[in-house]
């Protein structure tokens, strides 16, 4: 049976229809404006299979935003400002106290934005190929030449739409998504909704956001793409990054379990693996020259910038699977272990990247060994051999020990060049050390 469809009015008159469904914990679904939420379902079979996921232990609460689907169409002002009063009015009209939150695409700044100015409401944050600036997002040129054709070929804007969100999902009719578009939203509205779009910004609310937060992207995605959502994971307090894999679906099943696990903590060991003893492979990064960087930049100004590198290295780190030390902080180096030697280069490389785009390169290093866990930390010769192995390394480079490079020989992918033997200081052995060279053999 079809959810009932209800109203609730916003503060500046505008009627937002929602819908509830399920029982448990209140879970509201913000609108992939400006497509109608509450008539996507046919037109996109994983948006059906995901409410059924998850409508046994949530109650679910959508709704279609101001100018789509059920909604008033009639609005003039689409600002991020009016998105939180629509928020707002289906929270009140639902009678929730408190509340998950979903934001995907262009809300996800309006998702963003009500969770770090309501803490006490919101429980948990979960967002979708999110963005949060559309002065970054409408940055594109294929992007800007994708929306000048609201004005100049409505039909082929949906057309050009639909023919995308097929190659996501093979589920979904090209032809019948396209009238899904134009049904849900008039070109005078799209347009509208997009102008303001352009003038999204979240950012200073980002650093603010206390809530627990899960930030999902589809690897393939072009707009946005998997580094917006590593930035994104970076600047959100300990939010966690997962990318779905695989070419198709809207959120797909590794999606929907790690959005019950995320909601239902099921798997919290699985988010925050616990940390191993016994043999691991360890990766130690540290800031180059960290010293004179804080004299030349201000002690302030450097740490803001390192904060921000730390929580993207994090994020690269645990997208390899790998685990990051939280009682080791950036400036007293990150350290992080891996069951997989592949896995760790990735992130390595991952990780040296990231340094570079922020202009504090780093040193890294890599090693394979027994390591002691004591609560949130672990301990050990290996440990020790691996932050030494960092300081040998050139700004940028990877370097590694020849057990990783043993390890990773057949299945990493990447080339090694022998840099020779090297005496590391409180190391009693010279150690042999390959830096890693992307592609190639």
């Amino acid at each position: 049976m079809e959810p009932r469809i209800q109203y609730a009015k916003t503060s500046d008159g505008v009627n937002i229809a929602y819908s509830v469904m399920g029982e448990g914990p209140p879970f509201v679904i913000m609108p992939a404006a400006p497509l109608s939420e509450l008539q996507a379902a046919p037109y996109v079979p994983d948006v059906q299979t995901f409410y059924n996921r998850l409508s046994p232990a949530h109650r679910l609460v959508r709704y279609d935003g101001r100018g789509s689907g059920l909604s008033d169409r009639e609005v003039e002002d689409y600002s991020l400002e009016a998105h939180l009063l629509d928020l707002e009015a289906v929270v009140d009209g639902a009678g929730l106290e408190t509340f998950a939150a979903w934001g995907m695409s262009s809300l996800a700044a309006a998702a963003i934005t009500y969770a770090a100015r309501h803490p006490e409401r919101v429980t948990h944050l979960i967002l979708l190929n999110a963005w949060w600036r559309g002065i970054d997002f409408f940055g594109s040129s294929d992007l800007e030449a994708l929306v000048t054709l609201i004005d100049r070929n409505w039909a082929l804007f949906t057309e050009t739409i639909a023919h995308a969100m097929s190659d996501w999902d093979p589920g979904v009719n090209p032809r019948r998504l396209a009238e899904f578009i134009r049904e849900s939203v008039t070109q005078e509205s799209a347009r509208r909704f997009f102008a303001a779009a352009r003038e999204f910004d979240a950012s200073e609310a980002l650093p603010l956001v206390q809530t627990p937060t899960l930030i999902l992207q589809r690897k393939q995605l072009q707009w946005p793409d998997v580094s917006v959502a590593r930035s994104l994971a970076a600047a959100i307090h300990r939010a966690e990054l997962v990318v779905l894999e695989g070419g198709y679906g809207w959120v797909g099943e590794q999606g929907v379990e790690a959005v019950l696990d995320f909601l239902g903590g099921r798997a919290a060991s699985a988010r925050s693996p616990e940390l191993p003893s016994g043999t691991a492979v360890i990766l130690f990064a540290d800031i180059v020259d960290s010293t004179a960087l804080t004299e030349r930049m201000g002690d302030t100004a450097f740490r803001e910038k390192a904060r921000e590198l730390d929580g993207a290295l994090r994020a690269a780190i645990r997208e390899c699977e790998g685990v990051p030390v939280e009682g080791k902080l950036l400036g007293d180096g990150v350290l992080a272990v891996f069951t997989s030697a592949r896995q760790a280069i990735e992130a390595a490389l991952a990780c040296g990247t990231a340094g570079d785009e922020a202009g504090l390169p780093l040193h890294l290093g890599l090693h394979a060994g027994d390591v002691i866990r004591e609560e949130n930390n672990v301990y050990g010769g290996a440990v020790n051999i691996a932050a030494r192995i960092a300081e040998a390394a050139a700004p940028g480079e990877v370097l590694v020990s020849d057990i990783v490079r043993g390890l990773a020989r057949t299945s990493a992918g990447v080339a090694f060049d022998d840099r020779g033997e090297h005496s590391l200081k409180g190391v009693g052995e010279p150690q042999r050390l390959f830096a890693v060279r992307e592609g190639g053999a």
